[in-house]
């Protein structure tokens, strides 16, 4: 199977995770565009040149696309680009004329303009600095009331923030009629970083009225078209750690942890069954009360049960707390024998969305694999038990600054521990990819 990916941005998440879990299967030839090409947190993917690498592709047979790479630069140029909507439209026309002639199914996503509820300017505009909480209170009680309340938003601001948002989604309508046409096999629209209410929600509704799918998450779901891409339906039964709380909501998300698991595993081409029924069982170690999160200060009821592996595929999103693992489960997790024959993966990164979406794609890649590459999936989980549990929910923490050594320094012991329950031997090495202790990226020596 041939698959060409353009992804949303160079991080790890993005680039180097697709590319591991595809080689869980040495029958698919994975093709994604020079990293340098796409683009950071301060600079925008090259288009002109990422065109012209998707049109010397040969024939393939499936195309996964973040539209916004290749709109606006990425997803968070997407928010700060200035160009024009003619600018953006002439771009998108240049790939539809592209995608025309290439006879593969295509698997799409776009952005909906997502509302961060804080004052932080790192992935906005310059002004999210001051008025970005203003903002999201602005969008927040304009969907919920229907009209929009007093602010002392300067109305300079006000205005480019709606032009924006306009441009944006006049955008998302051009690619809704490329789908009535039959350009894509799948298109979503993505609702990154979302609440109950929002402009963001509103124009998911209104492009839910035309006709059009969209999905709450953003960073997982080019993994979860790839996972859409793979041929074959797989089974899985989700079992919630915490029953009783399934309803309730995660970090950045307008759905329940139900809902949103359902979601991924539709998303994915799997389908929802009872546990006698699976293929995998999907263990989902959810929140009580609410979610935590610890980079946050946000704490939560850790796990206090018992886990025991069964003796069939089973898989974990842990998803106690927004970016990071629960500890309490990881020690639970670690008590029993890990069997590769029955351990199709472990995730804890970031939003619930990103977890499971993630998590769903590897797990599937492996059941269908027609080459197997073990060693590629114990990278995969190196990579997320090192990221997720050991950099997220511990050694950040310790870290007051980029200091590369004393993340190494801390890393060793979690590095022996990983490799004992994996039962494996191997060689890492970490960097700060955006220069932000955010996200590490684990590379493979």
């Amino acid at each position: 199977m041939k698959v060409v990916f353009v992804p949303i941005d160079n991080r790890p998440v993005c680039y180097t995770l697709p590319e591991i879990i595809a080689e869980i299967d040495d029958n698919i030839d994975f093709l994604i565009p020079p990293r340098a090409m796409l683009g950071d947190l301060t600079k925008s993917a090259d288009i002109n040149r990422l065109l012209g690498w998707l049109a010397k592709i040969p024939e393939t047979d499936a195309i996964i696309l973040s539209l916004d790479t290749l709109a606006y630069g990425g997803l968070i140029p997407s928010r700060r680009s200035s160009d024009t909507f003619e600018q953006i439209k002439s771009r998108i026309l240049r790939l539809k004329e592209i995608l025309q002639v290439k006879g593969a199914k295509i698997y799409a996503f776009s952005s909906i303009m997502r509302i961060s509820n804080n004052n932080f300017n790192i992935e906005e505009k310059e002004y999210w600095a001051q008025w970005g909480k203003k903002i999201f209170e602005y969008s927040f009680y304009t969907h919920k009331i229907g009209i929009s309340p007093v602010n002392d938003i300067p109305s300079e601001i006000l205005k480019d923030y709606l032009e924006t948002r306009k441009r944006n989604f006049e955008i998302n309508k051009i690619y809704l009629e490329w789908q009535k046409e039959g350009l894509f096999d799948t298109l979503i629209f993505s609702k990154d970083d979302c609440a109950e209410y929002g402009l963001n929600v509103q124009e998911a509704q209104e492009l839910e009225k035309m006709g059009a799918f969209t999905k709450t998450g953003a960073d997982e779901i080019p993994l979860s078209l790839f996972s859409r891409a793979i041929s074959g339906e797989i089974k899985i039964c989700p079992i919630f750690l915490e029953p009783e709380s399934k309803n309730l909501i995660s970090n950045y998300e307008d759905i329940s942890i139900e809902n949103s698991v359902k979601g991924q595993i539709e998303l994915a081409g799997g389908k929802c069954c009872r546990e006698n029924e699976a293929d995998i069982l999907l263990y989902i170690n959810n929140f009580k009360d609410h979610q935590g999160e610890i980079v946050m200060n946000i704490d939560t009821e850790m796990f206090n049960g018992i886990f025991e592996v069964p003796k069939k595929p089973y898989m974990i999103a842990d998803v106690r707390f927004a970016n990071g693992a629960d500890n309490n489960f990881v020690k639970e997790l670690f008590k029993n024998n890990i069997d590769d024959k029955y351990f199709f993966g472990y995730c804890a990164w970031n939003t619930s969305a990103n977890t499971l979406g993630s998590l769903i794609c590897g797990a599937k890649v492996k059941f269908f694999a027609q080459r197997y590459n073990k060693i590629a999936f114990n990278r995969l989980q190196v990579t997320r038990f090192l990221d997720d549990w050991a950099y997220q929910a511990n050694v950040r923490q310790n870290l007051d600054e980029l200091n590369i050594d004393k993340l190494y320094r801390e890393m060793k012991d979690y590095e022996k521990v990983v490799g004992e329950k994996l039962g494996i031997d191997f060689s890492v090495e970490y960097i700060f990819p955006w220069n932000r202790l955010f996200e590490v990226e684990i590379g493979f020596n």
